[in-house]
């Protein structure tokens, strides 16, 4: 593969890409590349967290690419997930590998660290230091978004250390690319801005879409906030369930959410079915199916997500045809997800476990 096919394949996985030039230099020098993801053991996962990054991460491999995946536990633990309890945290981490795992993901290819187990070392708690020392108390409040909080919340001390500890992340991992969703730009700007001065090298980040919750968005938008900002504000939340799908819900719970899930007729904007389509099914089929009734119009083939969009925006396909079609779609993608837990008798009783859990915000 050479490099243009690289880094077609990361720009199909980067809403934003920061840092391409940089990118491009490094593979045409035959360096190789590490990119990382990270993520908060933080209860159920939805299929944003587990279908979509799987396929982002495949994607990445194909490309050549090194990836790290980092267990976030003591973050989680920072950031009161899972209330506070680290041994709770730890075996939803050991659950999200399972449900990558079942999405088809060789995770033989992938490097699992955890994030207990950097911490064990000065070195880490030194750079740490030194980024808490090279910033404002202003900045790293500011880059409180990453933990799904606000600049307004009453942050603890460990809330208020955790950015520099993501940002130490990038650096001890020797990160070329932090490929983090949308809502973790804040550090990863900080992050680019530090490094030459603290002596690392500067990562390029790859941010990826955040695909919104499932419910209207009353009372959630602020006329001044860019769409990066609106699309964050929306997004899913795991301790909202019926925000999104997750990865093991049957087909009666992938129904009842869709159903009930907010899709005006011929809006585009902010529509978390249409969402569905772009970033899920139409990433997994090249052609897509909208069946429906002869009466009501008879069945369509797609060849991509903007005729859909299109058709939707004048109103010649209509709520239900896509709420019916996404459920088909979304069962298809997450049946073989629930028959590896069904078969797996070690992995089903670790999901009884995790669904025992409360989740806490």
């Amino acid at each position: 593969m050479n490099t243009k096919e690289k880094i077609a394949l990361i720009q199909e996985v980067g809403e934003e890409i920061i840092g391409l030039d940089e990118i491009k230099k490094k593979l045409e020098e035959n360096k190789k590349l590490i990119a990382y993801d990270g993520f908060e053991p933080s209860g159920q996962i939805h299929i944003a967290q587990g279908f979509i990054r799987a396929m982002n991460i495949q994607k990445l491999l194909k490309a050549g690419i090194h990836f790290k995946v980092l267990v976030a536990d003591w973050h989680a633990y920072a950031n009161n997930k899972m209330g506070g309890d680290i041994k709770k945290i730890q075996q939803v981490g050991k659950y999200f590998i399972e449900v990558w795992k079942a999405c088809g993901l060789n995770t033989k290819n992938i490097e699992f660290v955890w994030a207990s187990e950097l911490v064990k070392d000065p070195d880490y708690w030194f750079s740490v230091l030194k980024i808490a020392k090279s910033t404002t108390l202003n900045r790293i409040i500011r880059c409180s978004q990453i933990m799904g909080r606000s600049e307004t919340d009453n942050l603890t001390a460990a809330q208020i250390i955790y950015p520099a500890m993501q940002a130490a992340d990038i650096f001890y991992l020797k990160v070329d690319i932090a490929q983090l969703g949308m809502d973790q730009r804040k550090v990863n700007m900080l992050a680019r801005q530090i490094a030459s001065d603290l002596g690392f090298e500067k990562p390029s980040a790859v941010h990826h879409h955040m695909l919104i919750s499932l419910n209207p968005p009353i009372d959630k938008l602020k006329p001044e906030e860019n769409k990066i900002e609106k699309t964050i504000a929306l997004k899913m939340s795991k301790s909202q369930p019926d925000s999104a799908v997750f990865m093991t819900d049957n087909r009666e719970e992938i129904q009842r959410k869709i159903n009930k899930a907010y899709c005006p007729p011929g809006e585009v904007a902010f529509n978390p079915i249409l969402e569905y389509f772009k970033y899920i099914v139409f990433l997994k089929h090249k052609k897509v199916e909208i069946k429906r009734e002869k009466k009501f119009g008879g069945n369509l083939m797609l060849n991509s997500y903007l005729e859909l969009e299109d058709l939707y925006k004048s109103e010649a396909i209509y709520p239900l045809d896509l709420k019916n079609n996404l459920v088909n779609y979304l069962d298809e993608i997450i049946e073989p997800v629930r028959k590896y837990f069904e078969v797996n008798s070690k992995a089903k009783r670790l999901k009884e476990k995790i669904e025992s859990y409360k989740i806490t915000r």
